[in-house]
């Protein structure tokens, strides 16, 4: 058996500096840019039809709709992970995650990271007395997240 060896540290021109590394990419090749409108659109739906089980089990099922109520995160992660399965089943997987899972994501990290100014805590107090009612407040209502009056 021969003995393990190192390969030789490569310029920094090999990655950055040289002009042979970039290049203007081919518009007619789908696949590089990962273009599957089939798999997105198939993932949504997998995602809606998801939410839409949910929702129906909480409204048949008290043992649901108080499992939804107190454990909402867990909710979620059971409908983005049955929907993970069914799209991994179905060969849309990584167009879901790219999709579907990374903007979800994406949201839950700016709701947490988000500083609440004088303007979104009135907001917030006039949507939940019922004065003003907002797509998202109806979309949170309708999974069972909608805010208390008090709080």
């Amino acid at each position: 058996m021969s003995e393990v060896q190192l390969p030789p540290l490569r310029a920094l021109d090999d990655f950055v500096l040289g002009s042979a590394r970039l290049a203007a990419p081919d518009l007619c090749d789908p696949q590089r840019w990962y273009v599957h409108p089939v798999h997105t659109l198939l993932s949504a739906l997998v995602v809606v039809v998801a939410l839409g089980v949910l929702v129906w089990a909480a409204e048949t099922r008290a043992a649901v709709r108080r499992c939804r109520r107190s454990h909402p995160a867990v909710c979620l992660v059971a409908v983005l992970a049955v929907s993970l399965l069914i799209l991994w089943v179905a060969g849309g997987a990584f167009t879901y995650l790219l999709s579907i899972t990374t903007p979800v994501l994406l949201i839950l990290l700016h709701a947490s990271l988000r500083l609440r100014n004088l303007k979104n805590k009135i907001e917030t107090k006039i949507e939940s007395i019922g004065l003003k009612r907002t797509p998202m407040g109806l979309l949170l209502e309708v999974l069972g997240q909608e805010q208390e009056a008090g709080s």
